[in-house]
């Protein structure tokens, strides 16, 4: 096997060439190594301090919050000084409102005094390489934001912006987005693996060096994964992924990695004129409009450890094609198959013969098994034209033999719907097989 000094792609045989980063000469074989190590002789190499890792103390971290409770909540308490955020998602999502809101809050509150580890010039540095300074400034007018103490630079040059974070020494700094930035460690065009990775470790230096938190905004491709290698959500110490159907106004917060917390919390947002704001009760919010009928059915999710209170509404009619019509809007179309074929197995309801709609309302996406049995209830009371109990709520995963299984945290969800004055329970407590849930 051979290797490439530069960027350690493996090839299978020496070519003059790196196919990855297009340097020369960078091919050895396994065992080999670069001219400049190999000046070096291993008699000078000084062996790296060892201790006693029950003698290591554990340094106490302290968070910065960032005034908003939800992402407060998802980062444990808020920024780490000194750590390197990946805040992802898909275009028109919210991430650029949502890092305009934290350089305003961050360039308000940091005046820690300079002898501190974690003090700040005062203000934010936010550097991008797809958007113009005026650009910009029209984004923070629209959410009423006053960018006084906001620095910008219309740059791709990732040396030449910690140069002048080095200067300034701000409260945080902001990075639009990775993806177009370079530097002249790599060889390579913005947006390879090549340049994507030495960009990110180049900020991490500065961040670890600084201590000032470094946030890092990254496209996401088709399949819903952070644009770049791999390694870069390994490089990183917080992964976010802000989540949400555009067209709806809520937003989900999750971590995917988080170094300095948990990653089972998320929190909820609502897009409105002035920028992202916390939802304190998502339940109540998502229930607020909902007209009890038939195909409307309430559950609860787990999102994390919080529990959700979501409607699923299911709307069946009559085909006039060969092929039913299948639509789902956040919901699993290939689970709603499995589940239409367990109805019609399983309870005797036909439904070949029937185009079948599930909507999650409020622009949810709902993805664990404990939504089944809400689902299969919604198209049931569909078909049949007879509505639920108003203050149901119905929660169960489904076998293929039509039974209802049990389900997690189960007694956390039945909490949640008893807040909110829920009094019916349809569980796998009461229910027992799917045929049962009509009756």
């Amino acid at each position: 096997m051979y290797s490439c000094s530069h960027c350690d792609t493996q090839h299978l045989k020496w070519t003059g060439r790196c196919t990855e980063c297009g340097q020369w000469g960078t091919i050895l074989e396994d065992g080999g190594q670069t001219p400049s190590l190999g000046s070096k002789k291993k008699s000078s190499v000084k062996a790296a301090p060892v201790l006693p890792l029950s003698t290591a103390t554990a340094a106490q971290t302290k968070h910065i919050s960032t005034d908003l409770a939800e992402l407060d909540r998802v980062l444990g308490g808020g920024l780490v000084p000194g750590s390197v955020t990946l805040l992802a998602g898909e275009p028109g999502i919210g991430k650029s409102t949502i890092v305009a809101q934290l350089a305003d809050t961050f360039s308000r509150k940091m005046s820690a005094p300079s002898n501190s580890p974690t003090a700040g010039g005062g203000s934010a540095y936010y550097a991008s390489g797809e958007e113009s300074e005026g650009q910009v400034r029209l984004r923070f007018e629209r959410l009423g934001i006053e960018p006084k103490h906001i620095a910008f630079s219309n740059t791709v040059d990732v040396p030449a912006i910690i140069s002048a974070a080095q200067q300034m020494n701000p409260s945080m700094v902001i990075v639009d987005s990775i993806q177009t930035m370079m530097t002249s460690e790599a060889d390579a065009f913005p947006g390879t693996p090549t340049a994507v990775r030495a960009a990110t470790s180049e900020l991490i230096g500065y961040a670890k060096t600084s201590g000032v938190p470094v946030l890092i905004i990254g496209q996401v491709t088709k399949e819903g994964s952070v644009a770049g290698p791999k390694t870069l959500e390994h490089l990183v110490d917080t992964v976010l992924t802000l989540e949400g159907d555009p067209e709806s106004a809520y937003r989900i917060l999750r971590a995917s990695k988080h170094r300095f917390g948990s990653t089972e919390e998320v929190g909820v947002f609502e897009m409105t004129e002035k920028g992202l704001i916390t939802v304190e009760n998502p339940s109540a919010r998502f229930l607020k409009e909902r007209v009890p009928g038939p195909g409307s059915v309430v559950t609860c999710v787990m999102e994390g450890s919080r529990p959700f209170l979501v409607e699923i509404q299911a709307l069946v009619d009559k085909t006039f094609f060969p092929n039913p019509v299948r639509r789902t809007s956040g919901f699993d179309a290939g689970r709603l198959q499995m589940l239409l074929a367990i109805i019609s197995k399983r309870a005797g309801i036909k439904i070949y013969d029937q185009d079948v709609f599930v909507n999650v309302v409020g622009g949810m996406r709902v993805s664990e098994h404990a939504a089944d049995l809400a689902v299969a209830a919604a198209v049931m009371s569909a078909v049949e034209n007879k509505p639920l109990p108003a203050d149901a709520v119905v929660i169960g995963e489904l076998g293929l033999g039509g039974e209802v299984r049990s389900v997690p945290f189960l007694e956390r969800r039945l909490k949640e719907a008893e807040r909110l004055g829920m009094k019916t329970f349809l569980t796998p407590k009461e229910i027992k097989s799917v045929r049962d849930v009509l009756k």
